[in-house]
């Protein structure tokens, strides 16, 4: 992919975040759903809406690295039982691995712990975060 069209991307689903239009799971997801061509219709988002602030606020894996997960499975997921699914394993791994590197965790609570919850300052750190995980999730598509 293009440097260009991935920072264009990376930036999409930053500003669906700071509009207020979805959080960081569910952009992440929009982003990708679109770039794929939609695998799965708009509407579908739902099934990213309770991962945000740690899971449903419970602070514990990153909103925006599941979406990257769950994105990632549009496209190398498996489709019946029992099919492969080293691809999507390995690949999982991989941007967990990578997103632990770049952040220091996985863990919402961590990342946020330097912010007042709900201030500027959070939600663009957020923002940051969701877009740096909408990059990685694309490197591997």
């Amino acid at each position: 992919m293009e440097e260009h069209t991935l920072q264009e991307l990376k930036q999409r689903a930053e500003e669906l975040y700071r509009s207020g239009e979805y959080l960081c799971s569910e952009a992440v997801f929009t982003v990708v759903n679109d770039y794929l061509g939609q695998p799965l219709p708009p509407e579908s988002v739902r099934i990213t809406s309770g991962f945000p602030v740690g899971i449903g606020l419970a602070g514990c894996t990153c909103g925006a690295l599941t979406g990257a997960i769950v994105a990632l499975g549009l496209k190398y997921g498996r489709t019946g039982p029992k099919q492969d699914n080293q691809k999507i394993l390995a690949l999982s791994k991989e941007l967990h691995d990578e997103f632990k590197a770049k952040f220091g965790s996985t863990c919402c609570r961590v990342l946020i712990k330097d912010f007042t919850f709900g201030s500027p300052e959070h939600l663009e750190h957020c923002i940051k975060v969701t877009g740096e995980a909408t990059k990685m999730v694309l490197e591997k598509l």
